[in-house]
């Protein structure tokens, strides 16, 4: 009976070699590495205030305080904007002198080449807080977007703070019309892919955000989460990012929870992180 069995063994030790390969091949591609801008800079903020390290870090790499930059206002609830709008009086009053407004609310308009041109002339960009879902109404996949991702290609900066921050990853969280508190919604995932394969919450220990996360790596383990709190900043080049600012920024990646069984660990000011390993630095 064992030797009638053992023409079959060959088939079968085959089929679980190729379920192991194939395995550990989707591990690979699940768990790729993250990365940022190949060139340029981002400043990705968790939202509230924002403090002179941010601001300066922001100028540095834009060139200066005065420096021509562009500041886009349009996850806010205004369908208009002018100079005394509070996020142009705050950039003012942290010494940026040189701000122009870009705006709208039309993705046609925004798909033009003579809305986009004023990005050509800049090597700094400021994305102003609201709802996620009016950026990507507006800009995703227009002219306007692809001049950003030019500017990243020339050494330019990119700054968001709240929407701002999260439009700038690959995977948007909070995006539904319906509310914020929605983390993944249909037609509302997607933004502007300078971070991928990541997801940006912002907010984070202010709002008690801290958990929101979580389902959303369950949902899609490839990504790696990263909730940054208000008054702090992630500073990315390329592979790698340094937090800024007063608070924290949390981790969350499936490959490696906290110390303490949580989900997700914590980075403070000064720290870095290797987006490409997604491993903590120092």
């Amino acid at each position: 009976m064992i030797a009638s069995m053992a023409p079959n063994i060959a088939p079968v030790l085959f089929l679980l070699v190729l379920a192991t390969s194939t395995f550990a091949q989707t591990n690979a591609q699940v768990y790729a590495p993250a990365s940022g801008p190949a060139k340029g800079s981002l400043v990705v903020i968790g939202g509230g205030s924002v403090g002179k390290a941010i601001f300066d870090r922001f100028a540095d790499l834009a060139g200066g305080y005065d420096a021509p930059i562009i500041f886009i206002p349009t996850a806010g609830d205004p369908d208009s904007y002018d100079e005394h709008t509070v996020e142009v009086s705050v950039l003012k009053k942290a010494g940026f002198s040189n701000i122009t407004l870009l705006h709208t609310r039309d993705h046609k308009l925004a798909d033009t080449e003579q809305f986009a041109a004023p990005i050509k002339k800049t090597r700094g960009v400021w994305i102003g807080g609201g709802r996620q879902w009016r950026l990507v109404d507006s800009y995703l996949n227009t002219r306007t977007h692809r001049e950003l991702e030019a500017l990243l290609d020339r050494g330019g900066v990119i700054a968001g703070s709240s929407a701002g921050a999260s439009i700038q990853a690959s995977y948007m969280v909070r995006g539904a019309r319906e509310g914020n508190t929605v983390m993944m919604a249909k037609g509302y995932e997607e933004g502007f892919g300078f971070l991928r394969p990541v997801a940006v919450d912002q907010h984070l220990l202010t709002r008690k955000r801290v958990n929101d996360l979580v389902s959303v790596i369950a949902a899609h383990p490839e990504l790696l989460g990263i909730g940054i709190d208000e008054a702090t900043a992630i500073e990315v080049h390329g592979a790698m990012f340094q937090v800024v600012g007063e608070s924290k920024v949390a981790i969350y990646d499936i490959n490696t929870p906290g110390a303490d069984g949580k989900p997700y660990y914590f980075l403070s000011a000064g720290e870095k992180f290797d987006l490409k390993t997604r491993r903590k630095l120092n």
